[in-house]
């Protein structure tokens, strides 16, 4: 197994010179991939109302195609889930990918062509492993099973019998038969619906194997290491599995775990890449071990555009090419793909670090911020202060989720946070007074509102009990895969539900 990663480096070499002809070249390569794009859907239907076959610049692309959300392509996703063949993209839509993103309650139905399948998200797994094989040439980890905590998957009756899941699910379904010698749990184990019985399986069937590595979701897997060590009666990773040296991880912000993992899975041994990968497609991967942004991938059939977060909704908002954007602006994300999705808001926003290459951060969701009082809150503000309180207090975090607590009569307005510690703050006062400063400290918006407790006051924080966040999305039929909390709403909605599953 030694052999492994210097066959892949070798295998794909190339490879990784096209990577770097993309860092050097990135506005050359979108363009040809716009070109390729529009050529290879131009008799399409949606290709042939708007003249695909014409469009000959991105400034073209623009002026003719709008900007689209899930409700604009819903009618053509129906079309597609009932079997009709080149709506979006030519040839028909076997597979879908079930979205319960933290834009709506509602599931969307991402289309996965053949495509989107093979470019995107495979080429996308593969250069993963090659650049970690790259970046750490003495990796041991083929010498070991690769542990997926992954979704589920049903057939979907429609007309074309068409099959939806996960994005996890989905790709779990289409992989290659050599994915299932190094994976484990098996795929039969890895597809069952049920959560809470495929985590008894895989903490049976995997603390009796030899992991080397972990690709998942942050708080998912935590769920799962607790679980693991819980039957094996250990109380580091490292005692059930000790050659375990990589965490692939992606989905949400793995700042308010880190800490945890450490404690978790102490020493220096373990690695931790974050990538960013959605069901609409692959968008990046850390490529540099000593940097935390990830390198934006332009070659995976996905043309970006970038519009500044506090535009997008405007008749006005200006849509920029990669070659347009500056660093340290937040940018909502629009996406032209080879799944078929034209001039797409994804609903995620990110900030460049680097403009050459171009490396980001995400920075949050177009749909999930605080501004119900001009403050402008986002994610990633978020995880800065907590990450902050937590550091000064000795804490660490689980899940959490913020909103509004809006002005009453004789009330001033504030924030109420929601949070499942894994370690109590030495004193929550302590924790909330550093949270409030730090998001001062980093958000001027925020700053402003909170002067002299004018119209905003020092925020709520409530300690919930262990299991309250676990029990809300099992009542939303949310449990494992992708699914994930949503951290901050500008309304009552999550903190009210939540409330209901407080156990005292």
């Amino acid at each position: 197994m030694a052999l492994i990663p210097i066959i892949i480096r070798r295998l794909y070499a190339g490879r990784l010179n096209q990577i770097d002809d993309f860092r050097k070249n990135p506005v050359d390569i979108q363009q040809k991939v716009l070109s390729d794009l529009l050529a290879f859907a131009s008799s399409t239907d949606l290709g042939r109302r708007y003249g695909f076959s014409s469009i000959s610049s991105a400034a073209a692309f623009q002026s003719r195609v709008p900007l689209s959300s899930y409700e604009d392509y819903l009618p053509l996703v129906e079309r597609m889930r009932a079997g009709e063949d080149n709506v979006t993209w030519p040839g028909s839509i076997r597979w879908f990918a079930k979205s319960s993103g933290t834009t709506s309650s509602k599931s969307k139905f991402i289309p996965v062509s053949r495509e989107s399948l093979y470019k995107c998200h495979f080429q996308a797994a593969k250069d993963v492993l090659t650049i970690y094989c790259s970046n750490y040439p003495s990796t041991r980890m083929f010498s070991g099973k690769a542990l997926t905590l992954g979704g589920s998957t049903r057939i979907n009756q429609a007309g074309n019998n068409s099959v939806y899941g996960d994005l996890s699910a989905v790709l779990l379904s289409n992989s290659p038969f050599y994915a299932e010698l190094i994976r484990t749990p098996k795929r039969e184990i890895a597809l069952i619906e049920d959560f809470e019985k495929k985590l008894e399986l895989i903490t049976r069937i995997a603390s009796k194997q030899n992991v080397t590595s972990l690709s998942g979701v942050p708080s998912w897997y935590l769920t799962l290491i607790k679980s693991v060590l819980a039957y094996t009666g250990k109380s580091s990773l490292l005692d059930v599995w000790p050659n375990l040296e990589v965490f692939f991880h992606g989905g949400i912000s793995f700042t308010p775990y880190r800490e945890i993992y450490k404690k978790l899975i102490p020493g220096d041994q373990m690695h931790y890449m974050e990538t960013y990968n959605a069901s609409e497609g692959f968008f990046g991967i850390q490529d540099d071990p000593g940097k935390s942004d990830m390198l934006l991938m332009l070659d995976y059939g996905i043309f970006y555009e970038f519009i500044p977060a506090g535009a997008v909704g405007s008749d006005s908002a200006p849509a920029l090419t990669l070659g347009e954007v500056k660093k340290d602006v937040n940018y909502a994300i629009v996406i032209s793909t080879n799944g078929g999705l034209w001039r797409y808001l994804i609903g995620d926003t990110v900030v460049f670090t680097e403009t050459n290459p171009f490396r980001f951060r995400i920075s949050g969701r177009t749909k999930h911020f605080i501004n119900a009082f001009g403050e402008e809150l986002i994610a990633e503000n978020a995880e800065k202060a907590l990450e902050n309180a937590c550091r000064e207090t000795g804490a660490s975090i689980l899940e959490y989720t913020a909103g509004p607590v809006f002005m009453g009569e004789s009330s001033r307005g504030t924030h109420e946070w929601l949070i499942e510690f894994e370690k109590e703050p030495d004193e929550l006062q302590k924790f909330t007074r550093i949270l409030d400063d730090t998001l001062k400290s980093i958000n001027s918006d925020y700053e402003a509102k909170r002067y002299k407790d004018i119209n905003l006051v020092m925020p709520l924080v409530k300690s919930v009990p262990t299991g309250t966040f676990t029990r809300w999305l099992k009542s939303r039929n949310k449990l494992g895969g992708q699914n994930k909390v949503p951290r901050l709403s500008n309304t009552r909605e999550f903190i009210e539900e939540l409330y209901g599953f407080l156990v005292t």
